[in-house]
Formats: structure tokens, C-alpha cells, sequence
């Protein structure tokens, strides 16, 4: 399964490339039992990426994310196969 991950301000910096896409493994059929593959998640992405590049570490605990430009406010919010995850840092200003 594969999402894209675009990065702004100075989670782009860190990441050191504007967007990328992220592979993780397809889930299973979820059967209700506790035996079925988990879907991935936002959390699983972001992890995926931070290992990818070790530099959003230090951005990634403060940073906002989209999911298909609506605010994700959970790590365990699943994702689904071309799904587009924005990662935005704090942002100053007025």
C-alpha cells in the first residue's frame, strides 16, 4: 500500500525533499477476532517516514497532519492505499 507524504515550512527542511511516497504493508482482511491485519495508520506513515529520514525526528512531535486535507487529531486513524498525508510544523504569524 502506498500513501504520499508532502511536507511544508520546516518539516520540508528536515525531510529534505518536498514529497515522497511511503510503501507499507497492505492490510488483511479484518475479521472481528483480533486475527485479521490492522490497517495502517497515520502513526505507522510517520514512522515509516521518520525512519526513511532521520532528520523529521526532531519535527515530527510538533507538527499537524492532513489526511486528504482534513485534520487528523489521532496517530491510529487509519489510512487507505493513495490517501495524501500533509505534514505541517507550527506556523507563526498573524
Amino acid at each position: 500500500m502506498v500513501v504520499t507524504v508532502r511536507y511544508f515550512a520546516a518539516a520540508r527542511a528536515a525531510a529534505g525533499v518536498t514529497e515522497e511516497t511511503v510503501a507499507l504493508p497492505a492490510a488483511g482482511p479484518e475479521t472481528g477476532t483480533g486475527t485479521g491485519t490492522a490497517r495502517p495508520t497515520v502513526g505507522a506513515v510517520v514512522a515509516a517516514a521518520a525512519e526513511r529520514r532521520p532528520g523529521l525526528a526532531r519535527v515530527l512531535p510538533r507538527c499537524s497532519f492532513l489526511l486528504d486535507e482534513v485534520a487528523v487529531h489521532e496517530p491510529d486513524t487509519p489510512v487507505r492505499p493513495g490517501q495524501v498525508l500533509d505534514v505541517l510544523p507550527p506556523f507563526a504569524g498573524g
